[in-house]
């Protein structure tokens, strides 16, 4: 989308600005107000020239002017364009920060942004040589939306069913991106419908391909999850509380989310990360581990297990 940013007026920044408070600064999770505000910032004070930043074929594989897959995603044509693309941002940021974590989330804005482009680059390529058209090579895009429509297709994957209203019509959640291409590109032909879908293509391969596993690996550690690299043990996302409730690798909590925010107060030996979750008490330098039958495990109690045992007797 190449237009003249020379408005004047500046209506998308004001726009921006009223939605933004009206939500509460507050209730923007911070990665997604970090990223909103480095759009808003490149916009008003940019990198380079749009014609610097946009991504094509040319500028970026036969120039090799590789540093426009990092510039083209948060450059805007203009003040609405910038707008639009940081509305969606926000619906969509507030849901996907608070389901997968702070840490996640900004890893998956980041591959996202570098792989929109790098598909967006293979099939502007592969349409060249498809129609022997070189103008597909030529076409130059910028902007947000790609990453966009990539994160609707997440979205979507981890709140299914329900249904989007498009020009007042229902249509559900799973189709509405296809749809939502299809109908910019008819009201709106200067968009570009290659950097659109491209974003699409990296959503299903996060959601429906390989590019989830490869991304646990790559990065070590999965924050949505609580799972690290370096450790066994896993962990409840607890939202902004900062606290963590351990499992065992084989629990049935270990891959669930916990978005309500309340901390679990309970204390566990950390000497063992991969052990289950031990007795609260733990004052006395030991913990208590309990057969399925509720019985104690060891059958030869230290000193110290008999004394705790009494006076746990003594106390009820």
């Amino acid at each position: 989308m190449m237009r003249n940013r020379q408005r004047g007026s500046n209506l998308g920044l004001l726009l921006l600005a009223s939605q933004v408070f009206q939500l509460g600064i507050d209730n923007i999770p911070p990665v997604t107000l970090a990223t909103l505000g480095l759009n808003v910032y490149l916009f008003l004070f940019p990198v380079k020239p749009l014609l610097q930043t946009c991504l094509s074929v040319r500028e970026a594989y036969l120039y090799r002017d590789w540093s426009r897959l990092l510039l083209s995603p948060f450059h805007h044509a203009d003040d609405m364009h910038l707008y639009f693309n940081m509305a969606s941002l926000l619906w969509k940021g507030i849901k996907l920060e608070r389901k997968l974590g702070g840490a996640w989330f900004a890893y998956l804005l980041s591959v996202f942004s570098l792989l929109t482009g790098l598909v967006y680059l293979l099939l502007e390529m592969g349409l060249t040589h498809m129609t022997e058209d070189s103008s597909y090579s030529l076409q130059c895009a910028v902007g947000f939306s790609g990453v966009l429509f990539g994160l609707k297709v997440v979205n979507n994957h981890y709140h299914p069913g329900g249904a989007t209203y498009i020009m007042g019509l229902p249509i559900a959640n799973r189709y509405s991106c296809w749809v939502e291409l299809i109908l910019i590109h008819i009201m709106n032909p200067g968009t570009s419908f290659i950097g659109h879908l491209a974003g699409i293509l990296v959503g299903l391969l996060y959601t429906a391909g390989p590019l989830k596993s490869l991304m646990k690996t790559c990065a070590g550690f999965v924050t949505s999850n609580g799972q690290h690299g370096g450790q066994q043990t896993y962990y409840n996302s607890s939202g902004y509380s900062g606290y963590g409730m351990p499992y065992p690798p084989n629990s049935q909590y270990g891959q669930q989310s916990f978005n309500n925010g309340a901390p679990y107060r309970q204390q566990y030996d950390t000497h063992r990360p991969s052990a289950p979750p031990q007795h609260p008490y733990t004052a006395g330098g030991f913990t208590q581990a309990r057969s399925s039958r509720g019985t104690y495990a060891h059958s030869n109690p230290t000193p110290e297990e008999i004394r705790w045992r009494r006076l746990q007797r003594f106390n009820s």
